[in-house]
């Protein structure tokens, strides 16, 4: 919005036609309106007419607002020429002056307004050559030459001022942009996610990235892929990296699987301060009176003594409504300064970013200086912290900083929860994720645009890439573009909790679902021996066998029922391997066209690059346009164990649920602490339908046991145990690290996969 201040007659009727004219939204105001400084905050542009009165301060126009000034004093020079001075000439050069700024204004005005708006995409694919047979993944990555990333960035309309450089392929895209497109529409949305998979996956991540090439280095539509940071843990253990394979990944991928843009570790350094405040409080409360505990937590600082911003709202949650700290009764400084918290309730743990079996259970306090306070503990691994999950759901940095200081760390000895905003460190642990809640912008194989961001665990999570990726893409790409992200394990896991979970908090409406099937996976699920990563595969899998593909398809059949379960279309990508025949292609096509399918397409963009997912394209971008009647499984307003049945029954197939005692106390606990409406995040094994890892195909008449039921309150979900649940995974005997290297003189990573 343009404001005119100060311009009467002629100067601000001209200005108020151009400027209309051009498409600015204008308005008017003199120095004494009552509306002046309303009217100067929400201004964009402001055009200055006459001089400013010094009562009008200049802190009433916000922040990054242009200012232009046509002021007869400022285009004259001033009133005071002298004995000399011609009025009439002044007069005269006065009003060219004024026409000139009128027209500068009007240009510079244009230029700010079309900035502001949705830019045409200008992308430069990059061209391959894929070669056969297929090399490894990091020759293929290092062969193509990336675009430098601010080239990347001003061909699908970031502004100079929208992102933040991390060396030359990668970079941080600024929240700012979401304001900016804020009228733009969304384009369309489409999930990856997969039947139930075989231990070594089965290419979710590489139709995803096949799927983004496809669509704009061929078929000319925008598109961004929107994928999960993976974790250094399996990255040097035993699976391997997440950025696609062969010819359809995101370069350079060795950046991809390591640090990336660092924010596992910003993750890490938040999830261990809010660790290290948990024993420290206990610590300090077990050995101090109260009233040395309110002179440390209340410090006299130059002579004053008073409550930092998050003790006043800590006050006000316990009902204390004062604002001098000598004015709190005995009763109220006990209350403040103690937690009283349980150490046998503690559910945050420690966390790091590798693969480690003997940090699983550990003894924290065993130094002489802890007095005694001793306690079992563990570690996860990073990717499992809860505040990961925050990051992947929040919608800005207020509501991330919020969701923090909701985080549930344990209870109270009256079995009241206790917060991180309890202990006084979420604005602490805000300042850490700063930088991490910006999505990382990368490139596919062919120069395409990828969003990396987050990567929650898909077990005790639910497993996709953030909401602000996401919502930062759909503005992006335009209205008929196209924004693919992925899932986590099968449909059954990461869809169901993409739609009632992420989409809940994002508000977005998925438009396709792309469902990944292998033959390899469907043999198994019809009986094929056992698949085991690192050991070769069995002869069955690698000749035709129609009759295990045909019995298999039973799963893939089972998948797209859960996907018409929320209303959505699903087209099913048969991820081709060299060893699947012609005839197997064909029928798990068929089948899964009969099975509802809105259509089922081979793709060979392993090997093709986005060539060889072209029919995918074309199949989804028909799907896009069907009817969508999408919605959720379950009603929130639902009781918990009612919500844990819905998904037992209608996704998984099981005849009903089975509560432990310690499930049950945990249902009636969280219930009670005014958690109950809450959705539900599964933790259940991804290797098959049931709790029984050795069960494929579409088992039957099960009883799915919970053991026990957890809360991640801050990222606003209940996540239910069906049997164990390992949260840090260990390194096998032939880690991936031993094929890991460093070339000292070129600086090359050897052997990443």
């Amino acid at each position: 919005m343009v404001l005119l201040v100060g311009t009467d007659g002629a100067l601000g009727a001209s200005l108020h036609c151009l400027l209309q004219r051009r498409g600015a939204t204008t308005a008017s105001c003199q120095w004494k309106s009552r509306e002046l400084q309303n009217k100067l905050h929400h201004a964009d542009v402001i055009v200055v007419g006459s001089t400013k009165p010094d009562d009008v301060p200049v802190s009433w126009i916000k922040p990054g607002t242009t200012i232009i000034n046509c002021s007869r004093d400022l285009l004259s020079g001033g009133n005071n020429y002298g004995q000399q001075n011609n009025h009439a000439a002044e007069n005269a050069v006065c009003s060219i002056a004024v026409a000139m700024r009128m027209q500068n204004m009007v240009k510079n005005t244009e230029r700010w307004i079309q900035s502001q708006q949705f830019r045409k995409w200008d992308l430069r694919c990059l061209k391959l050559q894929p070669l056969s047979p297929v090399p490894s993944d990091i020759e293929i990555s290092r062969a193509q030459s990336p675009k430098a990333v601010d080239v990347l960035a001003k061909e699908i309309g970031l502004l100079t001022d929208e992102i933040e450089i991390y060396g030359q392929t990668k970079a941080k895209v600024r929240l700012s942009l979401l304001e900016r497109l804020k009228d733009q529409p969304d384009g369309k949305y489409v999930l990856v996610a997969g039947i139930t998979p075989t231990p070594l996956g089965e290419g979710k991540s590489t139709v995803t990235i096949g799927l983004v090439q496809a669509l704009t280095a061929h078929l000319n539509i925008n598109s961004f892929a929107c994928l999960r940071q993976p974790s250094q843990g399996p990255t040097f253990g035993v699976k391997g990296g997440a950025a696609g394979g062969g010819y359809a990944q995101v370069i350079p991928m060795e950046e991809f699987n390591l640090h990336l843009t660092g924010d596992i570790h910003a993750i890490t350094a938040a999830n261990n301060l809010l660790a290290a405040a948990i024993d420290a409080r206990i610590l300090h409360e077990g050995t101090q009176s109260d009233k040395a505990l309110y002179n440390r937590l209340v410090p006299v600082v130059n002579g004053v003594r008073g409550f930092s911003p998050i003790q006043f709202a800590r006050l006000r949650r316990l009902g204390i409504n004062k604002t001098d700290p000598g004015t709190l009764t005995e009763e109220e400084i006990n209350k403040f300064v103690r937690l009283d918290i349980d150490p046998s309730t503690i559910t945050w743990q420690r966390v790091v970013d590798t693969n480690d079996r003997f940090l699983r259970k550990i003894t924290v306090g065993q130094a002489n200086t802890e007095k005694g306070f001793v306690r079992q503990a563990q570690f996860d691994i990073a990717v499992a912290s809860e505040i990961m999950a925050i990051l992947a759901l929040t919608n800005s940095l207020e509501d991330m900083k919020e969701r923090l200081g909701k985080m549930v760390v344990a209870n109270d000895k009256k079995g009241e929860p206790v917060t991180a905003e309890d202990l006084g460190v979420t604005g602490a642990l805000a300042v850490l994720m700063k930088d991490a809640i910006k999505p990382t912008l990368m490139q596919t194989l062919e120069g395409t645009p990828v969003f990396v961001h987050a990567g929650p665990f898909a077990n005790i999570a639910h497993g996709n890439s953030s909401v602000l990726a996401d919502k930062i893409a759909l503005k992006l790409v335009g209205e008929k573009g196209f924004v693919v992200t992925e899932a986590g394990f099968g449909a059954d896991i990461g869809m169901e909790k993409f739609f009632n979970i992420k989409c809940r908090a994002s508000g977005l409406v998925p438009s396709v679902v792309v469902l990944v099937a292998t033959v390899r996976a469907l043999k198994m699920h019809g009986g094929g021996p056992n698949v085991t990563a690192g050991a070769p595969l069995k002869k069955e899998y690698t000749e035709e066998n129609l009759q295990l593909v045909a019995d298999g398809c039973c799963n893939l059949q089972k998948q797209i029922q859960i996907t018409q379960l929320f209303g959505v279309p699903v087209v099913v990508a048969l991820n081709v391997f060299k060893t699947d025949s012609p005839a197997e292609v064909d029928l798990v096509c068929e089948i899964a066209k009969r099975s509802g399918a809105f259509d089922a397409v081979p793709c060979n963009h392993w090997s093709d690059g986005g060539r060889g997912a072209v029919k995918l394209a074309q199949a989804v971008e028909k799907a896009a346009n069907q009817k969508n009647s999408f919605k959720y499984l379950y009603s929130l307003e639902l009781p918990i164990v009612e919500k844990i049945r819905i998904i037992a029954q209608k996704v998984y197939g099981a005849q009903d649920i089975e509560l432990s005692p310690a499930a049950q106390s945990q249902i009636d606990r969280y219930t009670r602490q005014g958690f109950g409406n809450l959705p539900i995040c599964m933790a259940k094994t991804h290797l098959s339908l049931s709790h029984q890892p050795e069960r494929k195909g579409v088992p039957t008449g099960f009883i799915l046991p919970i053991s026990d039921v957890r809360a991640s309150i801050g990222a606003g979900f209940i996540y239910p145990l069906v049997g164990t649940m390992s949260t840090m995974p260990g390194l096998p005997t032939r880690p991936c690290f031993y094929d890991i290297d460093l070339d000292p003189v070129t600086e090359q990573v050897k052997g990443l996969f």
